[in-house]
């Protein structure tokens, strides 16, 4: 079988974007999965994106709840499980 063959019939597929904004410039833009990062800890206070902002260059954390894990995750964000040492 050749690669034309295995991938005929197959749509081309846009990259996932997320929209975000940061609270520092109140900018408002759109962010591929790659420029994303969840990390997902033992509690809510311990779950969080991050990311860095494109207008004016600040480090934004933001608090994620289990839509917006479910959402980055399924979208391909690069995700760090964060391990209680309790």
């Amino acid at each position: 079988m050749s690669a034309a063959s295995a991938f005929a019939g197959m749509r081309r597929v846009s990259p996932i974007v997320f929209k975000a904004g940061c609270p520092d410039c109140r900018g408002r833009f759109e962010l591929a999965a790659s420029a994303l990062r969840l990390a997902i800890g033992a509690t809510s206070r311990t779950t969080f994106y991050s990311f860095t902002c494109p207008e004016c260059g600040s480090a934004v954390r933001k608090p994620a709840g289990e839509r917006v894990v479910e959402l980055l995750t399924g979208g391909g964000v690069r995700t760090l499980r964060l391990h209680s040492t309790v």
